[in-house]
């Protein structure tokens, strides 16, 4: 649920259907093209290789195509800005999915029947519904928003463990990036502090004195994809500070204690 007294950030849901068709199609087409030396590079997650990353996000459309084949759930037991929080628990039944989606098929045969499923289910299923999760039952709207965030990530640790340049969509990077930011204010509310990541986000977070006009004494400030990383631990607080990645003002402004925010 959003902090006390704010209302739930809404997206559009046919642009974030259409945010995360094109990312993934971003993904497929630069994995079809990565080579048996790439594949077998560390891909800066535990154990992963670039292999077992590239499956993965093969599994996340798979998935969700999954999800939609389904019977419906009856209620929504999670949010999309409370989805970060969960998702800590599942990490090990996550990568033994990723696993035995690798081991499938040929990582292009495995995309493209992934993207099918996914095209597929979602011209099926236009409307909303509620879907039956391992990690709780979502509707269908919020549950996209947070495939833009497995994506966007995932993109961007493919395009550093295998030196790739992988476009990333607007609209599914905005998605992403203002999740990352509410689930902020969900852990920490407050108004005290205000952060900053344009164009797309702008929360107040931490307990105490509440700015109302003027300049905030409290603001901390970074590019979208520094914030994506911060919040998902691929990039530390003080590192950030001392590569002029954040600008933080003010007495208050310290968030390494509450970053990350999932991993």
């Amino acid at each position: 649920m959003p902090p006390r007294g704010k209302k739930p950030r809404t997206y559009d849901p046919a642009r974030i259907r259409t945010a995360v068709t094109a990312q993934f199609a971003h993904v497929c087409r630069a994995v079809g093209e990565l080579g048996p030396e790439q594949l077998a590079r560390p891909s800066g997650l535990g154990e992963w290789s670039v292999a077992e990353l590239a499956g993965h996000i093969a599994w996340i459309a798979d998935s969700l195509a999954g999800g939609l084949a389904r019977p419906p759930a009856a209620v929504a037991e999670l949010s999309a800005v409370e989805w970060p929080f969960a998702t800590a628990s599942l990490a090990g039944k996550i990568s033994e999915a990723a696993r035995e989606t690798l081991t499938g098929a040929p990582l292009p045969e495995l995309y493209e029947r992934a993207a099918a499923r996914m095209a597929q289910a979602l011209a099926a299923h236009p409307g909303e519904r509620v879907l039956d999760l391992w990690i709780g039952d979502m509707t269908l709207a919020d549950f996209l928003v947070t495939r833009t965030v497995e994506l966007v990530v995932h993109t961007d640790d493919l395009n550093r463990a295998a030196g790739l340049d992988i476009p990333v969509d607007r609209q599914a990077l905005a998605a992403c990036t203002r999740l990352l930011a509410d689930a902020l204010a969900l852990k920490a509310p407050g108004g005290s502090v205000e952060v900053r990541v344009p164009p797309f986000a702008v929360v107040q977070c931490i307990e105490g004195p509440r700015h109302t006009r003027g300049t905030p004494p409290n603001v901390v400030e970074t590019d979208p994809l520094t914030w994506i990383r911060l919040a998902t631990g691929r990039t530390q607080w003080a590192a950030a500070l001392d590569g002029a990645h954040v600008r933080a003002s003010g007495e208050r402004a310290d968030l390494s204690a509450l970053l990350p925010l999932m991993s």
